[in-house]
C-alpha cells in the first residue's frame, strides 16, 4: 500500500517554490498542454451494468468543464475531454487507462465507479505518474499516492448513519448487505460504531449481487424485531427487497431502514413508491437548500433535461473536475506531482458544501446528511453533521 506522507508534501511544495523563485528555470509542460489546450481524461462505464450510474457522472463531469471552459480554462488552457468506454469490466478499464495515458496522453483521469475498477486503473496510472481523481463512496481500506478520493469512504457515512438510528430510532439493529467487499467492510464498521453506542446486533445477512428473492431474510428481520435495518443492498437488487419489505408490512411507516448505496438515481429504479419512507446517508442530497446548489441544479438541468436528477456521485464527479482546477492553478502547473502536492489542505465551496481534502490522505473532509424519501423521488433532510467529517480510510475496528 502506498501513501503521501506529510514530509513527502513539503519536500514536493518545496519544489515548487523553488522552482517559483528562479524564473529564469523553464517549467516543461507534460505532453498533454499547448499553448491553449490541456487534456483531461474521462474514465467511465458507458455501456454495461453500471451505465445507469456513471453515464450521468460523465453528463456532471462534462457540465463542470464546460462551466470552466467557459470562465477562461485553466492556465489560460481550456480543457479537452477525452472519454473512454470501461463497459463495466475491470480488464477494459485497464486497457482504456493505458489509451488515455500512453496515446492521449492526458494530464489526469476523473473516473471509476466500483473499487474493482479502481483497482484495475491504478497500476497504469502509477507507471505513467499521472493521476486519478475517483468519485464514488467506497470502503475505504485504500491511500495510493496517485489517486484523490472525492467522496465520502466508509467511516465518514456509516459512523455518522448509525449514530443517528441509535439516538433517533432504537438500538436495536438488522445489517443485510450484498455479498462483496463494500457491504462487508461497512457491516464491520457499523458493528463497531454500533457496539460503541452501547447497541445490539440481531443479524447479519448477506445475498449474492443480483439477487431478488429476500423472503427468507426478511422473515429472519420480522422474527428479530429490530428498530433499525442498515442495509447495503446495491443496484437492481433493491427493487425487489423494497417492494418486498412492504409486501410483508415493513414499509418507511412501519420500520427504519437506511442505505448509504441509495441515492436519487437508485430511487428512480427501485420505483419512487417502493422507496417513500426509506432513509439514506450522502454527503449529498438534491433537495439540499443553499445558493451554490441552487445554481448547480439549474446549470445542469438547463443542459441535460428538466427531468433528470442529481445524486451524490454525480456531484462529486462534477466537484472532482473542480477540486483537480484549483490545484492545477494553486500548483501553476499541470505536472501530477505538482497537483497531488498543491491538493493538501484544498478546498472548495462545492454543491453540496465546503469540501477539503486531509493534509495527507488524500480523501477528502466533508459534512454526511441523512435523508427519508418522498413521494416525489427526492428526499427530506432529518439530520446533517455539525462538522465537516474527518476521512479515516485504516480505523481501527
Amino acid at each position: 500500500m502506498t501513501y503521501v506522507s506529510r514530509r513527502h508534501f513539503l519536500q514536493t511544495s518545496g519544489a515548487i517554490a523553488a522552482i517559483s523563485t528562479f524564473p529564469g528555470l523553464v517549467r516543461a509542460q507534460p505532453a498533454g498542454v499547448s499553448a491553449d489546450k490541456v487534456r483531461l481524461g474521462l474514465l467511465h462505464s458507458l455501456t454495461g451494468t453500471f451505465a445507469i450510474a456513471e453515464v450521468a457522472q460523465v453528463d456532471a463531469e462534462k457540465l463542470a468543464i464546460e462551466e470552466i471552459n467557459a470562465a477562461g480554462g485553466v492556465l489560460g488552457r481550456q480543457i479537452v475531454p477525452y472519454l473512454e468506454d470501461g463497459a463495466s469490466e475491470s480488464p477494459v478499464f485497464s486497457e482504456k487507462a493505458k489509451v488515455l495515458l500512453r496515446r492521449d496522453k492526458v494530464v489526469a483521469i476523473i473516473g471509476c465507479y466500483s473499487s474493482a475498477h479502481r483497482k484495475a486503473v491504478l497500476p497504469a496510472v502509477n507507471q505513467a505518474k499521472s493521476l486519478l481523481y475517483y468519485p464514488t463512496y467506497f470502503e475505504g481500506q485504500e491511500q495510493d499516492k496517485h489517486c484523490m478520493y472525492t467522496s465520502q469512504e466508509a467511516t465518514q457515512s456509516v459512523v455518522a448513519a448509525v449514530t443517528w438510528m441509535a439516538r433517533e430510532r432504537g438500538k436495536k439493529f438488522f445489517l443485510v448487505g450484498s455479498n462483496y467487499i463494500y457491504p462487508v467492510t461497512c457491516n464491520k464498521i457499523a458493528k463497531s460504531a454500533i457496539k460503541s453506542l452501547g447497541g445490539t446486533v440481531l443479524g447479519e445477512e448477506y445475498a449474492p449481487l443480483g439477487h431478488t428473492e429476500f423472503s427468507s431474510i426478511i422473515n429472519k428481520i420480522k422474527e428479530a424485531k429490530p428498530d433499525c435495518i442498515y442495509s447495503t443492498v446495491v443496484g437492481g437488487s433493491n427493487v425487489a427487497f423494497y417492494k418486498q419489505l412492504r409486501a410483508a408490512g415493513l414499509d418507511g411507516s412501519k420500520i427504519t431502514l437506511l442505505s448509504t448505496v441509495v441515492s436519487e438515481n437508485e430511487v428512480e429504479g427501485i420505483g419512487k413508491d417502493n422507496a417513500v419512507g426509506y432513509h439514506a446517508c450522502m454527503g449529498y442530497f438534491q433537495s439540499l437548500e443553499s445558493s451554490d446548489n441552487a445554481r448547480f441544479i439549474k446549470a445542469f438541468k438547463d443542459e441535460y433535461g428538466q427531468n433528470r436528477v442529481i445524486g451524490d456521485p454525480m456531484q462529486c464527479a462534477y466537484n472532482s473536475v473542480y477540486l483537480w482546477k484549483n490545484a492545477v492553478e494553486k500548483a501553476d502547473s499541470f505536472e501530477p506531482a505538482a497537483v497531488i502536492a498543491a491538493s493538501a489542505g484544498l478546498s472548495i465551496q462545492a454543491p453540496e458544501g465546503t469540501v477539503r481534502f486531509d493534509d495527507e490522505n488524500h480523501h477528502v473532509w466533508k459534512k454526511v446528511r441523512v435523508g427519508r424519501a418522498r413521494e416525489d423521488g427526492q428526499f427530506d433532510i432529518e439530520y446533517e453533521t455539525p462538522d465537516l467529517v474527518e476521512p479515516v480510510p485504516f480505523p481501527k475496528l
